[in-house]
C-alpha cells in the first residue's frame, strides 16, 4: 500500500448527500438509491473530503457491485481498484461467491482486476431484479462477473 492508500480511509456512507452527488458528477445512475434496500455505499475519504464511492447490492450468494465512481483529480492514482478491492473484501465476508457488475465504459478496468464478460441471459435471479440491470443501465451495458474464492 502506498501513501496515498494509507491516507485514504473506506467507510459506510449515505446514499444521499455528497456520494450522491458525486456519482451523478460521474453520470452514475441514482434514481434508485434512496429506495433500494440492499444497497450499501461505501466512501473514500481524505481528510473530511469524500473522494471515491463504491456500491454493493448483496443478495444470497451473489452481488451487484455498482456505482463506482472518484473525482477527477484522484483518477489514475490506484483509488478504484482500492475500492473494488474494498468491495470483493466486504462481499467475501458476507458469503457472496459471485460479484456481477454492468458498465458502458470500463469494461477494460475490471477486466484487469479478474472480471469476465457474461451473457445478460446468464444473470441470476436477484441481478435480473435489479433496477441497475432490469431498467437503469442500457441494454448495450457490459455485463461481467467475478467469483470469488470464499
Amino acid at each position: 500500500m502506498n501513501d496515498r492508500e494509507q491516507a485514504t480511509g473506506i467507510r459506510p456512507v449515505s446514499a444521499s448527500g455528497e456520494a450522491a452527488a458525486l456519482l451523478d458528477k460521474c453520470g452514475l445512475p441514482v434514481a434508485d438509491l434512496q429506495s433500494c434496500e440492499s444497497l450499501r455505499l461505501f466512501g473514500a475519504f481524505e481528510g473530511t473530503s469524500l473522494v471515491g464511492v463504491i456500491g454493493l447490492e448483496l443478495f444470497h450468494g451473489v452481488a451487484l457491485l455498482r456505482s463506482l465512481a472518484v473525482v477527477p483529480e484522484r483518477r489514475n492514482s490506484g483509488l478504484g481498484k482500492t475500492l473494488v478491492v474494498f468491495a470483493e473484501k466486504h462481499a467475501a465476508s458476507q458469503a457472496i461467491e459471485a460479484i456481477y457488475l454492468l458498465t458502458t465504459t470500463a469494461a477494460p478496468f475490471f477486466v484487469t482486476r479478474g472480471y469476465t464478460v457474461a451473457a445478460r441471459q446468464e444473470a441470476p435471479g436477484p441481478i435480473r431484479a435489479t433496477a441497475q440491470f432490469s431498467s437503469l443501465c442500457p441494454a448495450s451495458s457490459t455485463f461481467m462477473v467475478k467469483r470469488l474464492d470464499t
